[in-house]
């Protein structure tokens, strides 16, 4: 009953702060005063980038009056806020994109232009748009904060419009690529100028799935079966009753785990296909450098000579070699990936709690079986002691 009552007033807690937080947020947005007092009719805060959209739209003569603002921007950064007319492009809403760009200037006003984007490898280069812009104007208010100022024109039986908006570096005057975690890749979504309701598109994307899949594979190939496989041969083999179960199960686990990452592998060669101009090229590497080297460790199982074969000294360095340097990489790239992908921290924390459970059991394990294996030769020595002495009387 006490701990139910506990739970309860937790609950209340996390809820009245969550209702606090969200209050917060709509009175951020809804409340918000422009120094040129502008005043617009809707507002709403886009899911991503710490950002918010303010419009007024008249259907009649299709002009959007909008102020797209972004908080959090540093005096080298540059922020867009977008429309693509092809609303079927919802999972890749940035070709296509119609957008209006601003950074800030040492003089104090920012730059502002439109620029077309033809493609993911755009520079952002000023240019006309389809629709019509007038009154583009920006400000940068508190070395934070970036608002951008425009009119659209858009057809009259346009009422839900495709938003993108995005955040990125500017170097030597000129605006540079905007990262790829989550956060970027989401910020993207459909409006409805009428309503005021929103849809993001990001977090549900075909490629997003494909990213999470390809980090779910690999995370339990490479990074979980690969290192458990490599213990049931390090420390079971030491008993001599698991012999050769140990190898079977050995065998079972690396198989599994290079299909498993095969797999794996080969939805990050289709994600780089699909998306040619995002490169990771660290990633990249390591994950066919681990393909090369997992595939040569099948074809070493296929290739094992017998335990007095004279090659098999050198056979079990290469083997056991290779293995270590496959779990390394792995782990190393996982965490590369999990840089890539962004996921909640719960996802890499749990992660981090498998590695050093299997870490925590790897130690425990090498104390235990180095005890039995010098306890074994001690008695074998004492063995062959007393049978010397037992010989040599006779």
């Amino acid at each position: 009953m006490a701990s139910t009552l506990r739970l309860a007033v937790i609950f209340s807690i996390l809820l009245s702060l969550f209702s606090q937080s969200s209050y917060a947020q709509t009175t951020a947005c809804e409340n918000y005063k422009f120094n040129n007092n502008k005043v617009f009719t809707s507002c709403t805060i886009l899911p991503h980038l710490s950002s918010f959209l303010h419009w007024s739209f008249e259907q009649s003569t299709g002009k959007l009056q909008m102020a797209y603002r972004h908080t959090g921007v540093s005096a080298s950064s540059w922020v867009a806020w977008a429309i693509n007319p092809d609303l079927s492009k919802a999972s890749a809403a940035m070709p296509g994109a119609q957008a209006l760009v601003a950074w800030p200037q040492s003089s104090g006003t920012p730059r502002v232009y439109t620029s077309p984007i033809l493609s993911y490898s755009t520079n952002l280069a000023e240019g006309n748009l389809t629709y019509e812009v007038t009154d583009l104007t920006a400000e940068y208010l508190n070395n934070d904060e970036m608002i951008i100022f425009a009119t659209w024109t858009l057809p009259t039986n346009s009422t839900t419009i495709l938003q993108v908006w995005q955040v990125g570096p500017v170097s030597n005057g000129a605006p540079g690529i905007h990262e790829t975690v989550a956060a970027n890749l989401n910020a993207k979504g459909t409006l409805n100028l009428l309503s005021g309701q929103t849809a993001s598109t990001g977090g549900s994307s075909s490629t997003t799935r494909k990213r999470n899949r390809h980090g779910v594979l690999n995370a339990v190939s490479w990074g979980i079966l690969m290192p458990f496989g490599a213990m049931v041969a390090r420390y079971l083999k030491v008993f001599k009753s698991a012999d050769p179960a140990w190898f079977y199960l050995h065998a079972a686990c690396q198989t599994s785990a290079y299909a498993v990452g095969v797999a794996g592998w080969a939805t990050g060669i289709k994600l780089g296909d699909d998306s040619a101009s995002i490169k990771y090229g660290t990633h990249r590497n390591l994950g066919i450098a681990l393909f090369a080297l997992g595939t040569l460790q099948v074809f070493a199982l296929l290739l094992r000579p017998n335990k007095d074969h004279k090659f098999r000294f050198y056979w079990n360095i290469y083997h056991h070699a290779t293995g270590y340097t496959v779990i390394i990489l792995s782990i190393v790239n996982i965490f590369k990936g999990f840089d890539i992908l962004n996921p909640d921290d719960k996802w890499k924390k749990a992660y981090i709690g498998v590695i050093i459970a299997l870490g925590v059991q790897a130690a425990l394990l090498e104390a235990y079986t180095w005890y039995i294996v010098l306890k074994r030769k001690k008695s074998e020595k004492e063995t062959q002691a007393s049978n010397g002495v037992n010989g040599h009387g006779a």
